[in-house]
């Protein structure tokens, strides 16, 4: 088990319920940016806890909620007891089990940071995505991370800090351009908290073209 698997199985007993802005925050932009979709197939990469897991539940006749963390994933469980909803233990650094041209709407909150090689989890996307499906995107915003910005959290022994990679604005658009995706949307993002700060999060909608 890696340091990274290690760290978010610690946090989430405490996920949930930790004062978190940018978790918030990706659960606002997720619900601004999906809440009137409709799917018939959703994959989400690092569903966590389910935070977001509901939203795709009502929006998707079908969701496949992977995430390798199996703490974070059993809460997701007991929590989103859905006929819709299937939830898998995966490392998406690997090869997906996923059909070609299966899914609708890939869908990845806050996971990319902890993935060196993005480049990969765009070229499985873009393959198991159908001609006209979307992959979207919400990640801390790289402007952060130059600050020192990482994932972390609060345990009896003090802050634990959980291995995150830059990755710029430019990589994210190059690694969708080299998968064949069109930018659909991009936008930046502030909690309410952030008055005169950088933007918490960045998201992207990328197509896969006709």
């Amino acid at each position: 088990m890696n340091d990274i698997q290690k760290a978010y199985n610690n946090w989430s007993k405490t996920y949930d319920a930790d004062e978190n802005r940018t978790r918030d925050l990706d659960c606002v932009v997720t619900q601004k940016t999906l809440a009137n979709w409709q799917c018939k197939s959703i994959l989400e990469l690092g569903c966590g806890t389910g935070k977001n897991t509901h939203l795709l539940s009502q929006i998707g006749e079908n969701v496949h909620a992977l995430d390798f963390s199996e703490g974070m994933i059993s809460f997701a469980r007991e929590k989103l007891n859905f006929s819709n909803v299937t939830f898998s233990l995966a490392d998406i650094t690997h090869p997906w089990h996923c059909d070609n041209a299966s899914i609708d709407l890939v869908v990845c909150n806050l996971v990319l940071e902890h993935i060196e090689n993005i480049s990969f989890i765009f070229s499985e996307a873009c393959r198991v995505l159908g001609t006209g499906g979307h992959f979207f995107i919400c990640e801390l915003h790289p402007f952060r991370q130059y600050q020192g910005t990482q994932a972390n959290f609060q345990t009896t022994h003090g802050t634990t800090e959980i291995q995150a990679f830059v990755h710029h604005i430019s990589d994210f658009l190059d690694a969708a351009k080299s998968s064949g995706f069109r930018l659909k949307e991009f936008q930046e993002w502030w909690h309410e908290t952030d008055q005169n700060k950088l933007p918490r999060l960045v998201s992207f909608m990328f197509e896969k073209p006709n």
